[in-house]
C-alpha cells in the first residue's frame, strides 16, 4: 500500500480526474453543496494519506451526512476515473485504490446507526447559524461557483412558493427569468474575486412562475474550500 508516488500523482491530477468523473457520470454527478460531494472529497484526502503513510489511516466521517450507498457508487466511479486518466497505469491505479475505497465506504456504513439514532439526516448541511431562520427578510447562501443554493431560511421558501429543503436541492437561476440571469452572474463573480458588499434591483420567479420585484444586498463568505455569497433580499 505504501506508494508515495501514486498519493503525489492523485494529487496532482486532481483536476483531469474530475473532469474524467463528471464525463462518466453525466447528470448523475452531485452538486458541489451535496453531501455526498463532501464524502467524495474526503475519500481523496483518505486515500491519498494512506498511500502515503502505508497504512490505511482512520478516514474522516465526523458531521458527514451522505447515503452511504450513494457514495459507494461515486467513490468506485471515480477510482474508475482516475485508472482512464492513468492510461496503460490505469490497472495499477485501480489495484492501489480498490481495498482503501471498500474500507473507506464500510467505515461510512458502519456510522449508519449513530447517524440514525442523532436523527435522519437533513436535505443539507447548514452553511450558517440557524438564527437565520427568524431573520423576516429572505436569506440565500449561494456557491459563487455553481450557483447553487447552499443555505435559505423559510422566508426565502415563503417568497418563492416552495419549502426550504426544495431550495437546497437547486440552484438560484432557476429561481430567476432567463433575462436577469446574465446580472446574477456577474454579482456572483464580483463577489468571488472579493468585491465590498453589493446591493442591486432584479427579478425572482416563484414556483408557479409568477415575477417579483426585489431589492438584493450581496456580501461575500470565503471558507477553505470556496466563498459563498450571502444574499438578503427585499420585496419591492
Amino acid at each position: 500500500m505504501h506508494d508515495p508516488e501514486l498519493a503525489a500523482w492523485l494529487i496532482a491530477r486532481r483536476r483531469e480526474i474530475e473532469r474524467a468523473f463528471v464525463l462518466r457520470l453525466g447528470g448523475a454527478t452531485p452538486r458541489a453543496a451535496a453531501p455526498e460531494s463532501e464524502a467524495l472529497r474526503r475519500f481523496r484526502i483518505f486515500a491519498a494519506a494512506s498511500l502515503e503513510q502505508g497504512r490505511a489511516v482512520a478516514p474522516s466521517l465526523d458531521g458527514l451526512r451522505a447515503d452511504e450507498a450513494r457514495v459507494g457508487s461515486l467513490v468506485r466511479s471515480w477510482c474508475e476515473a482516475a485508472a482512464d486518466v492513468a492510461g496503460e497505469a490505469g490497472c495499477g491505479v485501480r489495484t492501489a485504490l480498490a481495498p482503501l475505497a471498500a474500507r473507506f465506504t464500510a467505515a461510512l456504513r458502519a456510522t449508519t446507526p449513530l447517524r440514525r439514532a442523532s436523527g435522519e439526516p437533513r436535505a443539507a448541511r447548514r452553511a450558517v447559524a440557524a438564527a437565520i431562520d427568524r431573520v423576516a427578510d429572505v436569506f440565500l447562501a449561494i456557491d459563487t461557483a455553481t450557483a447553487g443554493i447552499v443555505d435559505a431560511n423559510p422566508a426565502a421558501g415563503s417568497l418563492l412558493r416552495t419549502s426550504r429543503d426544495a431550495l437546497l436541492e437547486g440552484d438560484v437561476l432557476g429561481y430567476v427569468p432567463e433575462v436577469e440571469r446574465p446580472r446574477w452572474w456577474t454579482e456572483l463573480e464580483a463577489i468571488s474575486e472579493g468585491s465590498e458588499p453589493r446591493r442591486f434591483r432584479t427579478r425572482l420567479r416563484d414556483a408557479a412562475g409568477e415575477e417579483i420585484e426585489v431589492e438584493a444586498s450581496v456580501t461575500g463568505f470565503a471558507t477553505r474550500e470556496r466563498t459563498l455569497a450571502l444574499f438578503v433580499v427585499r420585496s419591492i
